[in-house]
């Protein structure tokens, strides 16, 4: 790390062999292999530093033998940075129960997140459960044509090898606030046990896969709202150590609670090992970067920007907003003055609108475009705050701006 700004908050550098990401960073999400909308290259020119596919659907659809012949993910997708890949365990967790990827934010743990199979073994209302999770693995039916497969730690490890991602990470078992504290233990003991699995099978494959450059794996800590969970997960991964294989990183996941985000992730980063990267699953709202990165979040993913900008929604220095509103039919000026994007540079609010109202499809690729852009130049700024020590400053000056005006 290079640079530090209070006790937690830091600035630093992941060196990768397709490139460095300098950190904090917003990693947008190409879930099957492609940013929905836009263009490889339209990414790499709004400052994207690295991309996270998904190696659940990419198994599916085309296979990670056909990606790994590809030469693998990057040149896949004529993608020349960093890439991520998650696991897969949230999809055939979240899809399997039929939650889809509302699971973690649905629930707040009150009633309304009972069900009458009992919380431990919840379906989403009129839906079918298509995973079924054991202590070897996770037996699931593919949400595309219904065909069984299986995950272990093992196949999990193939899968994410074959895609040649830079950054994978382990396989671990996804739990929700509804489930019972002695589930959130029996998970996470799951959980631990895959991670050696994993170490095992990532460091079996390293030895053997000689046409690739080193991949990183980065373990993952569960533990839902629990503080001792959470940290003993982070002690337990921390220190975990298969025949001289250790994690690269670490990956902070699991269902929480928005007020409590910073102390979760401000309990893991205290046992974590310092001079390794953190990455917070899936977030990328502006006052949830400031607390992420204050308790000491690198990066950061979140396939919210390109999903509601194709529902015409777009951020704003002033807050959020959606371009199908009638004030926006003759606004002859960008989405937003102060944005720097293709989008605001080249083209007017009311375009945009009209793009919408026509269901031309060039609409989402134009929002996608400024919602991405948005993000990543958020966090560059905080980066840039860290290195300055004006961190605090930048912090006060963006969520006032972003959250006290009315829209």
């Amino acid at each position: 790390m290079v640079a530090r700004a209070g006790e937690k908050a830091r600035a630093g550098v992941i060196s990768t062999p397709h490139g460095q990401i300098r950190t904090p960073a917003f990693v947008p999400v190409g879930t099957k292999a492609t940013v929905k909308a836009v263009l490889p290259e339209s990414m790499s020119e709004l400052g994207a530093q690295a991309l996270l596919a998904n190696a659940y659907h990419l198994f599916l659809q085309p296979g990670h033998d056909l990606i790994d012949e590809a030469g693998g993910l990057g040149a896949f997708m004529n993608w020349p940075g960093p890439t991520y890949t998650d696991s897969g365990g949230f999809q055939v967790m979240s899809l399997g129960a039929g939650f889809k990827k509302v699971l973690s934010s649905e629930f707040s743990g009150g009633e309304k997140a009972r069900t009458s199979s009992g919380e431990d073994d919840a379906v989403a209302e009129g839906k079918e459960r298509l995973a079924h999770v054991d202590d070897d693995g996770v037996t699931f039916r593919s949400f595309l044509n219904g065909d069984v497969h299986r995950f272990t730690p093992e196949v999990s490890m193939q899968i994410q090898h074959g895609l040649g991602a830079d950054i994978m990470f382990a396989f671990d078992e996804l739990t929700t606030l509804m489930n019972s504290r002695g589930y959130q233990e029996q998970a996470l003991e799951r959980t631990r046990l895959w991670a050696i699995r994993c170490l095992a099978e990532h460091a079996r494959l390293t030895d053997e896969r000689t046409h690739r450059p080193y991949q990183q794996l980065w373990g993952v800590i569960q533990g839902a709202q629990h503080e001792d969970l959470r940290r003993q997960a982070a002690r337990d991964l921390g220190a975990m150590d298969v025949e001289g294989s250790s994690f690269d990183g670490f990956g902070i996941g699991g269902a929480l609670e928005k007020e409590n985000l910073g102390t979760i992730v401000g309990w893991v980063t205290d046992e974590l090992p310092d001079a390794k990267p953190r990455h917070l699953l899936g977030i990328s709202e502006v006052d949830d970067l400031f607390v992420a990165i204050a308790a000491g979040a690198d990066t950061f993913d979140c396939v919210s920007p390109s999903r509601v900008a194709r529902n015409s929604a777009v951020y704003t220095r002033t807050g959020r907003v959606n371009l199908t509103g009638s004030k926006y039919r003759r606004q002859f000026a960008p989405i937003d003055e102060t944005c720097d994007c293709y989008t605001c540079t080249h083209y007017t609010a009311a375009y945009v609108n009209h793009l919408f109202r026509a269901k031309e499809m060039i609409s989402s690729t134009l929002c996608t475009i400024h919602n991405e852009r948005f993000v990543v130049r958020l966090v560059d700024q905080i980066r840039a705050s860290l290195i300055s020590g004006d961190f605090d400053a930048l912090r006060e000056e963006t969520t006032g701006a972003y959250y006290g005006e009315a829209r």
